[in-house]
């Protein structure tokens, strides 16, 4: 009875190693970004940082165009007479962040989210197809940039901004991605800049 006892404590402890090395690794793992289901946590407090805000914000671009400081993880919203609103940001993680000037093509509310083939090569666990929803990682609102695959859009995770873990794409809690959703039309300029402003 006493090895019995022995070896059942020595099999659930090997399982508590094992089960605790998995979570470890999952939460390591570059690719979770994305998380299908998930109802957003909307109690979630924002670092004062990423809250929208207005502020002084110097630029020769004219009013009405979304600047993306991708190393502040912060979108710019241009007011004109030296103002910005500013919104926190979630941005691509090392190897998915990029720099470029895009037109806003397209905006959808509750956008359906179909992963592109290169990411469920990378994360083939996602789904092929999500319909638009409070679970869908998307969120509330998308703004898509070009004919690319980026999108400014919302997210189910308001935990992630201030941090580096899309594909590319750059996200906002839900409540602000509506506000922005509302300011801008088809046809913003977006400038996504990679280093700092001076």
């Amino acid at each position: 009875m006493i090895a019995f006892r022995r070896l059942t404590l020595a099999v659930v402890a090997v399982a508590g190693l094992m089960l605790s090395a998995t979570h470890s690794f999952a939460q390591q793992r570059p690719d979770v970004g994305d998380q299908p289901g998930l109802i957003p946590d909307d109690t979630v407090e924002l670092d004062p940082e990423y809250r929208k805000q207005v502020v002084l914000y110097r630029t020769t671009e004219p009013p009405g165009t979304i600047i993306i400081q991708t190393a502040e993880r912060h979108l710019y919203l241009i007011q004109g007479n030296g103002r910005a609103i500013r919104y926190g940001i979630g941005v691509g993680r090392d190897g998915f962040q990029w720099q470029g000037i895009l037109n806003i093509t397209r905006k959808a509310e509750w956008p359906d989210w179909t992963p592109p083939p290169e990411m469920i090569a990378r994360q083939p666990y996602l789904p092929r197809f999500m319909a638009g929803g409070p679970g869908n990682p998307l969120g509330a609102r998308a703004m898509y940039l070009g004919t690319t695959v980026y999108r400014i859009h919302g997210t189910n995770q308001p935990d992630t901004i201030g941090t580096a873990i899309s594909s590319g794409c750059f996200r906002l809690v839900n409540a602000d991605v509506a506000d922005l959703y509302e300011r801008v039309p088809v046809g913003t300029r977006v400038i996504v800049r990679q280093k700092p402003q001076l």
